[in-house]
């Protein structure tokens, strides 16, 4: 019964899909005054971000990404899925290119098909989603990913019909069949369904009718819904309408999880946006981040916790449409912040975030740790288990019968706590996490028991 517990641990510790309450963030590259993608992930390690979602498959951010222990989800271009959906090979030539060449080593956790695609243009092939998503998750299953990476796609809030009272909401007649093709796949492989709610533009558009306090995530007397449930902010609001939605035609019986893809507040807009101002900004992704965290539901759904992408990481001087669409990054291009935003953790140390790192590639910020990767080869482990416990200078008494990390008796786990070490002892270097490409680095501390990891 022990060992089952101790290998339950190591699978949450180690799962890149397990909803726990993190902070995700959307990575977006319109701008022609933007850091390097290296300057960028060496900026979220020393943040409590711990999940980034970017719009394509740029190779640059795939490699950055590697060994940081930041969770990607990566995109389908919208122009692309038509290709994507002609065949299972297209799908694969996609995915072996774009994705494959990149993993494990970087942890990606799901593939977006498509952004807003069904309500960012009329031209676009509804079937076309269903089928790209269904191509790729092929993919996914004759390479024994599945179950690692997800296929999804985000919706904007006009897949509704009508969006409050969030207990009547529907989907629009026109894309239920569509709507329901996509909530049943999600279901049959375990998928999030992914919305990207903004509140701003309810406010912006409607500001004689809709509370500012309520829009910016802090009303306290709260919006009644006709079934009893009191939603003191829209965010909630919006989610409970889409769950609705998806119970409307059929789904409510499965369990399914909403993630919120996008969410954010613009700190500058045109001169008729009015609310488009940093402090506005400030409050809506301060609760946001707090929302985020709070590991709570919705009044519909008080125990389902929700996942949210911020939206965005960066200001975006190229984007097109009005100057809000530039301005809803936290951070400016220069790595300062637009305003003040905490976006510490319990194991970020102060300072300027692009400081956190030296230029020799050492982690200073956060506390981090090097495991053995889920499913490296055994025999390669077993190789550098001998080397740590041998010329690396480990100290490895604790996987001894009688140590404290003996138990689980698995490979896995003795190669993971002499990794780790290993990895302590020579300054927390990426390259000494390599391994042969079987350690991987992690912000989850891998103790249990009376099983300490060493941190630095």
């Amino acid at each position: 019964m022990a060992l089952h517990l101790f290998h339950l641990l190591l699978f949450l510790l180690l799962s890149p899909l397990s909803y726990v309450s993190s902070v995700g963030i959307n990575y977006g590259t319109l701008g022609n005054n933007l850091p390097s993608p290296k300057k960028v992930a060496q900026l979220l390690q020393s943040t409590l971000i711990d999940k980034v979602k970017i719009y394509d498959t740029n190779p640059d951010i795939l490699e950055a990404f590697s060994n940081t222990g930041v969770d990607l989800i990566v995109a389908v271009e919208n122009y692309h899925v038509a290709n994507i959906s002609k065949d299972a090979a297209a799908a694969d030539d996609w995915f072996a290119t774009r994705v494959q060449p990149f993993i494990p080593a970087t942890s990606i956790v799901a593939v977006c098909v498509g952004n807003e695609y069904l309500t960012s243009d009329d031209n676009l092939d509804p079937d076309a989603l269903v089928q790209a998503m269904q191509n790729l998750h092929a993919v996914l299953l004759k390479r024994g990913l599945d179950r690692k990476i997800k296929v999804t796609t985000p919706h904007s809030m006009a897949v509704l019909a009508s969006s409050f009272p969030p207990s009547a909401s529907t989907f629009a007649t026109k894309l239920i069949p569509t709507m329901s093709s996509i909530v049943g796949f999600l279901a049959d492989t375990g998928a999030p369904f992914m919305v990207n709610g903004y509140p701003y533009f309810a406010y912006r558009d409607n500001p004689s009718t809709v509370d500012l306090e309520y829009a910016l995530l802090g009303n306290s007397t709260g919006v009644h819904d006709p079934k009893g449930y009191i939603y003191h902010n829209m965010l909630d609001a919006q989610i409970d309408a889409v769950r609705s939605a998806i119970d409307a035609i059929g789904f409510g019986n499965l369990s399914m999880k909403i993630t919120v893809s996008e969410s954010g507040w613009p700190s500058k807009g045109d001169p008729e946006d009015t609310a488009a101002i940093p402090n506005n900004a400030k409050t809506y992704n301060t609760r946001l981040i707090e929302r985020a965290q709070s590991n709570k539901g919705t009044p519909m759904k008080p125990k389902d916790n929700i996942e949210i992408f911020v939206f965005a990481l960066f200001n975006e001087n190229k984007k097109p449409g009005g100057a809000s669409e530039r301005n809803f990054g936290i951070f400016n291009g220069d790595g300062s912040k637009v305003y003040e935003v905490d976006l510490s953790c319990e194991f970020c140390s102060n300072g300027d975030a692009f400081e956190k790192m030296s230029t020799s590639g050492q982690v200073r910020g956060p506390s981090v740790w090097c495991v053995a990767k889920p499913h490296a080869d055994e025999k390669v482990l077993q190789s550098v288990l001998d080397f740590c416990c041998g010329p690396g200078g480990v100290d490895c008494r604790e996987v001894y019968e009688s140590g404290k990390c003996f138990v689980p008796d698995k490979l896995h786990a003795h190669a993971s706590y002499a990794m780790n070490a290993y990895y302590q002892m020579h300054g927390r270097n990426y390259w000494n996490c390599d391994f042969k490409g079987t350690g991987l680095v992690t912000f989850s501390d891998p103790s249990y028991g009376a099983c300490r990891y060493r941190q630095q």
